[in-house]
């Protein structure tokens, strides 16, 4: 938790939107990341179904909301009776497989139910393939999509997307599995 009056030390913006990017949150795969809907942030993994994570990708993700992201300014849960449609929708839906996800990539996270604002998502849906996909590495930047953040190359300043003080956003992520300075700071100065 960054204190009130104590500034991070910014690299780069990288929290949705930028100077880079669009403005507009946009509903679909293969779309600019967005805010979620405010700092109280539910989350579930799907249990069954063509989507089902594996107990071992289950930890990770559980590991990761807990040791990441809960030590920030979001307030985060996990929603076992999750809701998908109307208000209140559960914030972030863990998914694995490989439909939708092009051939380049290990997963993607993208905007399911928009919010009532220009910026955020009311539901966000984070898909890794499975066979080993789901690292804490992995998981810690789709979530990091999910919340805002996003890849160095359109951050501003600019940067490359392998820069360390991109923490677990950048690209590839292989082992970081850190959030970082930089995103820590901006997931506290955003919610």
């Amino acid at each position: 938790m960054v204190a009130v009056g104590v500034a991070w030390a910014e690299v780069t913006d990288n929290m949705f939107p930028t100077s880079n990017t669009s403005p507009f949150c946009v509903k679909g795969m293969h779309t600019t990341p967005c805010q979620t809907d405010n700092r109280d942030v539910s989350y579930y993994m799907d249990s069954s179904g063509e989507f089902m994570l594996e107990a071992t990708d289950r930890t990770d993700v559980q590991n990761v909301m807990a040791n990441q992201y809960a030590p920030t300014d979001l307030v985060i849960a996990y929603d076992s009776t999750p809701v998908f449609s109307g208000s209140g929708e559960t914030d972030i839906v863990y998914q694995e497989g490989s439909a939708g996800i092009s051939d380049s990539a290990d997963g993607m996270a993208w905007c399911d139910a928009l919010g009532g604002d220009m910026v955020d998502c009311d539901q966000q849906v984070v898909r890794i393939r499975g066979n080993g996909y789901y690292t804490p590495s992995l998981v810690c930047h789709e979530t990091g999509h999910a919340v805002g953040l996003q890849h160095g190359n359109v951050a501003s300043p600019q940067i490359s997307r392998t820069d360390p003080a991109l923490g677990c956003m950048k690209t590839p992520t292989g082992g970081t599995t850190t959030l970082g300075a930089n995103n820590r700071g901006h997931i506290n100065n955003t919610y």
